[in-house]
């Protein structure tokens, strides 16, 4: 069972509604990721065009990406939006709702290697919560863990109880999707000062690094004015657009400061 930190969602939040019944005025879900509680799809919300069978659009037990409209914790309702939801939304959610049941079984897994009577809950609040606040999401938090091969958890606040379970769990189940791609830097610049702006140059490539987006940069001097880039991203379509990304901006502050600049994929 996923879970959210907060008890109820944000308006304009993205969130995965389970239709559990349909009526002539709109579809009720429950929200799994908060605790089951039910919003409602009013027709006007289910789809742009005109609406004669919401059955036509879903269906019972189906799960739809849903845009949060209002929220009244007080009335306990909520409303939603199927059709203010586009196709890269629902991808992105649905991608996002993949990642979150695998550290939710994971998570089961620990509580039940723990066996001291921890539950799900606790196991949300005594290490996930931690690990969502430090790199984003639980699953990132895990393969951040294994990216950087930590070995004391109890260093970034996850209790001893829980530590080594949890990294016997990261060890053995979570794989780090990685792709490298390369490509070399010819760079020569003829102000007084060329030294220092192909220095700033290289260093706004570097800044490029992103833990969290298992962004990796790495840049060395083959001989000066050939300076090498290696590369690593979880698939090639990050890796190309950031690689893209970086030789512009570094080719960029070399022909800005009265420089040449080339670059060429290896």
């Amino acid at each position: 069972m996923v879970l959210k930190q907060k008890e109820w969602p944000n308006p304009g939040e993205l969130v995965i509604g389970k239709v559990v019944s349909i009526e002539k005025h709109g579809a009720y879900v429950t929200l799994e990721e908060y605790n089951n509680k039910e919003g409602l799809i009013h027709i006007s919300e289910i789809a742009s065009s005109w609406v004669r069978n919401i059955r036509n659009f879903v269906k019972e037990k189906q799960r739809v990406v849903l845009k949060v409209i209002n929220v009244d914790p007080r009335k306990g309702h909520i409303n939603l939006s199927l059709r203010r939801v586009n196709q890269n939304q629902k991808k992105e959610k649905r991608k996002e709702w993949k990642r979150a049941q695998k550290a939710d079984g994971l998570l089961n897994l620990a509580v039940k290697m723990v066996n001291q009577g921890k539950t799900i809950e606790d196991a949300y609040k005594e290490v996930g919560w931690i690990l969502e606040d430090k790199y984003g999401d639980i699953y990132t938090g895990f393969e951040t863990i294994k990216k950087k091969k930590m070995q004391d958890l109890t260093k970034i606040g996850i209790p001893k109880i829980w530590a080594g379970p949890i990294l016997e769990i990261i060890n053995q189940y979570i794989e780090i999707p990685s792709v490298s791609i390369s490509g070399e830097f010819i760079l020569r610049s003829f102000a007084p000062n060329g030294i220092e702006i192909i220095k700033s140059a290289l260093e706004k490539a570097e800044n490029f690094n992103d833990e969290k987006k298992m962004i990796s940069v790495k840049i060395i001097s083959v001989g000066a004015p050939k300076y090498k880039i290696d590369l690593e991203a979880p698939n090639y379509k990050i890796a190309e657009t950031i690689l893209s990304d970086i030789s512009k901006t570094v080719i960029d502050e070399i022909v800005n400061n009265n420089g040449i600049a080339q670059f060429s994929r290896e």
